[in-house]
């Protein structure tokens, strides 16, 4: 199953570890009354619903926020 973490979804072209991401980005934020959250607060609870590393962390912050250059 972890073959599919990283095919895009049909509906909105996110994958599943963008998507958890973007999930608990919004908790953080939503607890922080809208304040910036720290990259090493976002990790520890991404890595609570998926298996990540920090580099693919940091891969997915750059292409989310459109600083995503190729290799």
């Amino acid at each position: 199953m972890e073959s599919y973490d990283n095919i895009p979804d049909a509906r909105d072209g996110l994958t599943k570890k963008e998507r958890i991401v973007l999930y608990c980005l919004n908790q953080i934020q939503q607890e922080r009354n809208g304040r910036n959250v720290p990259t090493p607060m976002l990790y520890g609870r991404v890595v609570e619903h998926i298996d990540m590393s920090v580099d693919e962390l940091q891969t997915i912050l750059r292409r989310l926020t459109g600083n995503y250059v190729p290799d």
